[in-house]
């Protein structure tokens, strides 16, 4: 009968070491002395500690904590040469405003992902704003609060509100002025399909525009200091159907083709409606399928002027809501 060979473990402290790497490479949120125990079962604790140990002196990890305790990660080079001289208190809160990405971080959930006291969270913003890795940026959900994000990103559309604000204010002039145009160009189209002479429902087809040829028409007007993207074109397309003065419909559309998402395009055509809506439908309301939500959230609630339910056909004033 053949000898079974069982293999052994290796205990060797650079094998361990390298294990411990690849872990932290598979995982690259972190893992914990927990997934270490786990892959490496035949380790003494003692063994285990003095591995982690000597890549934490090596600065090859990361210590972090979170609420379920200590986490290890590898250390990324080019954050390390930033980081040259932190503490791990310091470098733990880079950590978790890094993790935040574009969007950023309030301090409270800072405090709360850290565990830190708020003085010496303060005392640690202040600092890496110092060395320019962080910035404290506005956000127009709440204007009299900052979140922290890492420097050289740039902050994303929720936060800052889009082409729609400037300086944490609402720009209802310039909207209305896109709100204008958009209506201007699609009034043209269907001027010049009903002067075509052609059956009505040729008429109809050809009044419609996509909203990328919105979007080029406005681009070319030159009146967006800021650039401007379908979406935005899309949602001032939006405020119009809302209005009654613009319908759209979707039709199939061949992959790649401009304008189109997942097989689909919007077209939009202005329309003319038949009779003036009536005071009634125009006066605000107390109850609306569409309101705002609770001041409780403190979230602010970016709309437009005017929008209209399409379910009730109920049009209500909305302002800004904290």
């Amino acid at each position: 009968m053949a000898d079974v060979k069982v293999k052994k473990e290796s205990s060797d402290p650079v094998d361990i070491e390298n294990r411990i790497k690849a872990l932290c490479q598979q995982f690259p949120h972190g893992i914990t002395d927990q997934v270490i125990q786990n892959d490496m079962p035949h380790l003494e604790a003692q063994q285990r500690a003095m591995a982690i140990n000597r890549l934490l002196s090596l600065g090859q990890l990361d210590l972090l904590r979170n609420s379920s305790g200590l986490l290890y990660r590898m250390k990324d080079a080019q954050t390390a040469s930033k980081m040259k001289g932190s503490d791990n208190q310091e470098k733990l809160v880079y950590q978790v405003i890094e993790d935040a990405g574009n969007k950023g971080i309030w301090s409270r959930d800072i405090r709360y992902k850290s565990n830190l006291p708020l003085t010496e969270i303060n005392k640690i913003l202040k600092n890496l704003e110092s060395k320019k890795l962080i910035k404290a940026v506005k956000s127009v959900a709440a204007s009299k609060k900052k979140v922290y994000m890492l420097y050289n990103l740039q902050p994303d559309r929720s936060v800052t509100g889009g082409a729609w604000y400037s300086d944490q204010d609402f720009e209802s002039e310039f909207v209305e002025v896109l709100n204008q145009q958009c209506f201007k160009f699609l009034q043209s189209k269907a001027e010049v399909a009903r002067d075509s002479k052609q059956n009505p429902m040729v008429q109809r087809n050809s009044s419609f525009a996509t909203s990328h040829e919105v979007w080029k028409y406005i681009c070319e007007l030159g009146i967006s200091k800021v650039d401007l993207s379908m979406e935005d074109i899309e949602t001032i397309l939006n405020t119009l159907i809302y209005d009654g003065k613009v319908e759209m419909t979707i039709i199939a559309a061949k992959e790649g083709t401009v304008g189109s998402v997942d097989g689909q395009m919007k077209l939009y055509r202005g329309v003319n409606p038949i009779i003036q809506p009536t005071g009634l439908v125009k006066a605000p309301c107390g109850l609306c399928p569409v309101s705002p939500p609770s001041q409780a959230t403190g979230a602010k609630w970016l709309r437009f002027n005017t929008h209209t339910s399409i379910s009730l056909g109920i049009k209500h004033c909305i302002g800004d809501i904290y």
